[in-house]
């Protein structure tokens, strides 16, 4: 059981970093804001429920679980109002997609 557990957690991982690194190439080769946090906020909260996923086989306590998803669902939140946030000052800027 605890093999099943370890492999789950690598492959929950790996999927998470493959989604941080995807988003931080997103960051570096497209060309303007709106598209560069498109490909941020995807990413990196899918990147991060991955992560998280794949720690909480490793908890050992429910507490301890609880505490990670409610950390990720506050940085999904928070995520999506600083993305909004900065698309509206980019607009403000006048800046065209």
């Amino acid at each position: 059981m605890k093999i099943a557990a370890d492999v789950f957690t690598i492959i929950a991982m790996l999927a998470g970093i493959f989604f941080f690194v995807a988003g931080t190439v997103g960051l570096l080769r497209f060309p303007d804001t709106y598209t560069r946090l498109h490909a941020l906020t995807k990413a990196d909260n899918l990147g991060l429920g991955m992560v998280v996923l794949g720690l909480l086989p490793q908890a050992g306590h429910v507490m301890v679980a609880l505490k990670l998803v409610v950390v990720w669902l506050l940085v999904l939140l928070t995520s999506s109002d600083v993305s909004q946030l900065i698309a509206r000052a980019a607009r403000r800027q006048e800046q065209r997609p």
